[in-house]
């Protein structure tokens, strides 16, 4: 598949801007929303959208039992305790630290590979400590404060179950078709958020006062922008871009997240955050530019192992 620069850099635009207006968006969705519903429901209808979709242009959503127990896992691992806990998390903390946290996953996955044996490269490694240290200057203003500090510890949480998922994702057997595997991915993901919402007692909070026009707005802004067009365009670029281009939304998202956060919300982040999300961003592009310094990956389809930032 061959595809022109100005399209590349416009899925790209779309990539920065729509998956770093998410953490603004969950902010105003989880004011009135029960989150763990909202995020439920959020992946439910997505998937169930791409699903027609995908139909209607002819596309099989056969898929072996294998692959289904690969998608129910990797749902697991990056929708319901990865993004279904930042709808958690942000009920506590700002989008804007949210973002950045989140921004050290490819971080937290190049010491998972260490840990594996796999042997980055040295810089890729001191990279990775750098951010890991960025991360804790974004963190240490907020341990000393009850509610904040419960904030932090469940969005540190979901940052690492969306690196586990990320990691392990080149392990399984999944659908080769990136959209078929997200049909599965959000329906599990989806499926197992509402569950537990449900258990936790969220249904009795679903009252009329839950309902407020801007957190069902920001719902559906979620639902199609954020999941639909935001994964389609990132589906694609996957498809016909260099990897080393395409992973740059990790350290854009954070800047986009801050700047909505400021501009709407009146998030002020501490300048200890702010030096730390530099230093995370830093160490992000460094990581990089250690790890993919002159290849480009063949338009053949999305390898195993690149699903970190996916449908945030």
């Amino acid at each position: 598949m061959t595809a022109s620069v100005r399209h590349i850099w416009a899925a790209l635009l779309v990539v920065y801007v729509l998956w770093g207006s998410t953490y603004f968006g969950i902010k105003i969705a989880v004011e009135t929303l029960p989150p763990l519903l909202a995020g439920g429901s959020r992946f439910l209808v997505a998937g169930a959208l791409l699903a027609v979709i995908l139909a209607l242009r002819g596309t099989s959503l056969r898929i072996s039992r294998r692959e289904l127990g690969g998608t129910a896992i990797v749902g697991a691992l990056l929708l319901t305790l990865g993004v279904g806990l930042v709808h958690v998390a942000e009920t506590r903390i700002d989008s804007s630290v949210a973002a950045i946290i989140v921004g050290t996953v490819p971080l937290q996955i190049i010491v998972m590979r260490t840990i594996g044996r796999e042997n980055p490269a040295r810089g890729t490694q001191l990279s990775a400590l750098t951010g890991l240290i960025g991360l804790g200057l974004v963190v240490a203003p907020g341990l000393g404060a009850g509610s904040t500090a419960l904030g932090l510890a469940v969005m540190l949480m979901a940052s690492i179950s969306w690196s586990i998922g990320s990691f392990v994702s080149k392990r399984l057997e999944l659908p080769r078709d990136p959209f078929v595997a997200a049909v599965y991915e959000m329906g599990a993901g989806g499926l197992f958020l509402t569950l537990g919402a449900l258990a936790l007692g969220e249904g009795s909070q679903l009252d009329g006062a839950a309902f407020s026009r801007d957190s069902v707005l920001a719902w559906i802004y979620l639902v199609i922008f954020g999941s639909l067009i935001g994964f389609t365009a990132y589906a694609w670029l996957l498809k016909v871009a260099p990897i080393s281009l395409v992973v740059t939304h990790q350290y854009v998202n954070p800047l986009v997240a801050i700047a909505l956060g400021m501009a709407f919300l009146d998030e002020r982040p501490s300048p200890f955050a702010l030096l730390g999300a530099l230093v995370v961003l830093g160490a992000v592009y460094v990581a990089i530019r250690a790890e993919f310094p002159r290849k480009t990956r063949p338009a053949t389809g999305e390898p195993r192992g690149t699903r970190a930032g996916r449908t945030a």
